[in-house]
């Protein structure tokens, strides 16, 4: 029991490190909403239901936190702390009070903010972080955690970003990680002539005014997002990616040249960023999820409980060109589907159903098209439950066979800016890494059976220390305090199996002397004893299977 007690502790004082290490590469964040009417009626509606959808989404979230901290401030006639500090992760009925808060802040009438409305918000937004930690961190210095601060607004952003620059001048934001304007455009006449204004726009607006930024000690970042939803949940969505930038993520090894000049392997240090969120971390049998992780997924396992029930079906919605599906927005498993052999079908019905299939595998790839496809529900669930669509892409192949991938949906996509550069790279850096590629030895097809990953091994050696832990606690230790002792006595033994005996040997029965002897030795009666040592890879025990 204690050891098991003790493994526990470790391997949740090893998941609380690693959620920490998360946890500190996420920043706390603070949220900052200009309500001011009249901009505010034109963004309510759809920054509400961003933020709802945000919340409900970053909530659900298994696995390591992604938004530890948040905090959210309204600013109008004056500033309003809705939402002090929480962690995310459990807190949705408070986050959704406060999305709800949000909707009742008054869209109409002429009431324009005290000048310094902004620049309050930010330093008491400032103020409670630097409170929250002084309670939550021990032995911590202040400076170790930084926080992030978006000002949200519909008000021209250049304007709002000079407002800040000058209140904040005398403000010690050595604890603001970035502090980031977000114009949502409205789209009238009024904005037209801010709508230019994005984030390249605003770096070189800091550029031309570099003495002022260097006076208020930090850039504030301006970004343009347009008025609807998913435009602004997609900005959202923008938190949840990992943003350590302390060390680079994965280095790509390239064999060495072969340039006389070559020193060494080419290691290209690059970072990683997800594409979408994992069905596998959001809770509940939810259609896209689990479709493609067993064959049982698109069988009909209901028949004790509801023997009407059908088979999976899939309604074709559209038609694809290949080259237009970006190989990122798939997930899940594959699987491979054939024309059916059901001995319950008729003769002519399956000879019928295997030419049209034939013939659809024909077309596809002649057109060089693949389908879109949207997975229908089998039985209808509770008055109040939501059917969640799951949408897959039908491949052909030159063998009889389509291939069936789950493809993202709206909900699970994260921002991803796809960088694209029409310039030629410079020549020694091209030539350098085509000398490089040329080396590489070229094969038309991938063959799998090519290919070994150790897995068996692994899984033997892993089930041979899961045998030893399981061993008697008064063997191992003995073996602990005795092993001198114990490898003498091993060495003066006959040899004996390695395997422990899970059952008492049978009695020794004499041979009649009219048949040979057998070659091998009795088994000694003292087989059963344990092991004195754990196994290792490289012990005959492994090698044997």
């Amino acid at each position: 029991m204690n050891s098991e007690r003790s493994m526990s502790e470790i391997r949740n004082s090893f998941s609380n490190k690693a959620n920490s290490a998360i946890t500190t590469r996420q920043p706390p964040r603070i949220l900052v909403v200009d309500v001011t009417p009249p901009f505010w009626s034109d963004i309510c509606t759809n920054l509400c239901e961003a933020l709802e959808n945000f919340f409900a989404l970053a909530c659900s979230l298994g696995g390591s936190t992604r938004l530890p901290l948040l905090s959210v401030y309204v600013v109008h006639s004056q500033q309003e702390c809705l939402l002090p500090f929480v962690q995310v992760k459990g807190n949705f009925p408070r986050l959704h009070s406060c999305v709800a808060e949000l909707r009742s802040m008054p869209k109409e009438g002429c009431i324009r903010e005290k000048p310094g409305s902004l620049k309050h918000a930010v330093e008491d937004g400032l103020l409670q972080f630097k409170q929250y930690m002084r309670h939550v961190t021990v032995g911590g210095s202040l400076n170790s955690c930084s926080v992030e601060i978006t000002v949200l607004t519909s008000q021209p952003g250049k304007l709002v970003v000079k407002q800040l620059e000058s209140g904040l001048r005398e403000t010690d934001l050595v604890s603001v990680r970035r502090l980031q304007v977000l114009h949502i455009s409205r789209c009238n006449s009024l904005e037209l002539m801010d709508m230019v204004w994005n984030t390249q726009s605003a770096l070189s607006s800091e550029e031309n005014n570099s003495d002022e930024c260097s006076i208020l000690g930090t850039d504030i970042d301006l970004q343009t997002v347009e008025n609807d939803t998913i435009s602004l949940d997609s900005f959202f969505k923008s938190w949840l990616h990992n943003h350590g930038t302390d060390k680079e993520h994965l280095h790509l090894l390239l064999p060495a040249a072969r340039l006389p000049s070559s020193a060494g392997r080419t290691c290209l240090k690059c970072d990683v960023q997800e594409r979408l969120i994992s069905p596998a971390l959001l809770p509940g049998p939810t259609d896209f999820t689990e479709k493609t992780e067993c064959l049982r997924d698109f069988q009909n396992t209901n028949k004790a409980t509801n023997p009407g029930a059908l088979q999976q079906k899939l309604q074709v919605v559209k038609a694809l060109k290949s080259d237009g599906v970006c190989e990122s927005v798939f997930y899940g498993l594959p699987l491979i589907i054939r024309p059916t052999n059901c001995w319950k079908l008729d003769w002519d019905e399956l000879e019928t159903n295997h030419q049209n299939f034939h013939a659809l595998c024909h077309t596809l790839k002649k057109r060089d098209w693949m389908l879109l496809a949207r997975s229908e529900p089998q039985v209808m669930g509770p008055t109040w439950s939501v059917h969640v669509d799951s949408y897959y892409v039908i491949l052909p192949s030159t063998s009889l066979t389509l291939l069936l991938k789950p493809i993202a949906v709206q909900e699970l996509l994260l921002p991803c800016d796809l960088p694209y550069r029409s310039d030629d790279p410079p020549e020694t850096a091209l030539s350098k890494i085509e000398d490089i590629l040329d080396g590489l030895d070229v094969e038309l097809t991938y063959n799998p059976l090519s290919l070994k990953s150790n897995l068996y091994k692994h899984l033997r050696g892993t089930l041979v220390r899961t045998l030893y832990r399981q061993q008697p606690k008064q063997v191992q230790r003995k073996e602990q305090h005795h092993p001198e002792q114990l490898h003498r006595q091993q060495q003066n033994r006959p040899y004996q199996s390695k395997m422990k005996a899970t059952v008492a040997p049978l009695p020794l029965v004499r041979q009649p002397t009219n048949q040979p002897k057998s070659f091998r030795p009795a088994l000694p009666m003292n087989t059963c004893t344990h092991r004195t040592a754990p196994f290792s890879d490289d012990d005959e025990f492994l090698t044997g299977f």
